[in-house]
């Protein structure tokens, strides 16, 4: 199963939210998923300390010294593994991009955002150009209002459209249930209507957004040989 690191070096870009919604879709199907905590706010960790037990989810603390053993043990439970990152520029975020099968970069409709994601595309570029290793990305737009294209977004669009970058159909809105998952715990299908509202929108923007990311990353991806791809993390770091 492929690995997936959600990037940007801006701070609230939406990563850890579409981390959790990725995760919360996944587990619904009956898929294992191991989540790579390796945000020193530990947002997810703290969200799985007040949930019930998750069946199929498992959460894993790294930093930047560990980060690479930390991964190697997700991957031996099977599954998919996700990578949340804090929102800086470092040897921490040349490590996990590195290590990445699949590079998801959120983005929210503003141009502060979108150079955020220019400097994770910096750091692919470099990978390329310097290692030759090629790791697919793309973008997801995030807490997107659902009824209003606003002036931002389109500047974003069209910020990331000049630079060729793929961007997916599917963006994250701002919805209720997105910032309520965070203090009630559990998964988005089991929050109720009666307590968020558009409980059901949200978990249909969750739903599609991961149907578009399985479609994107192959579940059996041809991988980079493992001594090249360590040799190009240590280098980018």
């Amino acid at each position: 199963m492929p690995l997936i690191t959600f990037a940007n070096t801006k701070g609230g870009a939406g990563k850890t939210t579409a981390v959790l919604l990725v995760a919360s879709d996944l587990v619904r199907r009956g898929q294992r998923v191991t989540i790579v905590d390796a945000d020193p706010r530990r947002w997810i960790s703290r969200w799985l300390d007040i949930s019930e037990e998750i069946k199929g989810l498992s959460v894993l603390p790294a930093c930047e010294d560990d980060i690479e053993d930390v991964v190697a043990k997700a991957k031996k439970k099977g599954g998919q593994v996700l990578i949340d990152l804090p929102s800086s520029h470092d040897a921490l975020l040349a490590k996990a991009v590195g290590l990445a099968d699949h590079v998801l970069i959120p983005v929210q409709g503003c141009a502060m955002d979108a150079a955020g994601a220019a400097e994770v595309l910096d750091l692919l570029k470099e990978l390329d150009l310097r290692c030759q290793v090629k790791i697919p990305h793309s973008v997801v737009l995030t807490r997107v209002n659902a009824a209003v294209t606003t002036r931002a977004l389109h500047a974003a669009r069209e910020f990331l459209g000049e630079l060729r970058i793929p961007v997916l159909a599917t963006a994250i809105t701002e919805r209720a249930a997105y910032r309520d998952i965070f203090d009630k715990g559990g998964l988005l299908h089991g929050l109720k209507e009666s307590e968020v509202s558009n409980v059901k929108k949200a978990i249909e923007n969750a739903e599609r957004l991961t149907d578009e990311i399985l479609a994107l990353v192959p579940q059996k991806a041809v991988r980079t040989p493992s001594v090249k791809k360590a040799a190009a993390v240590k280098k980018a770091a």
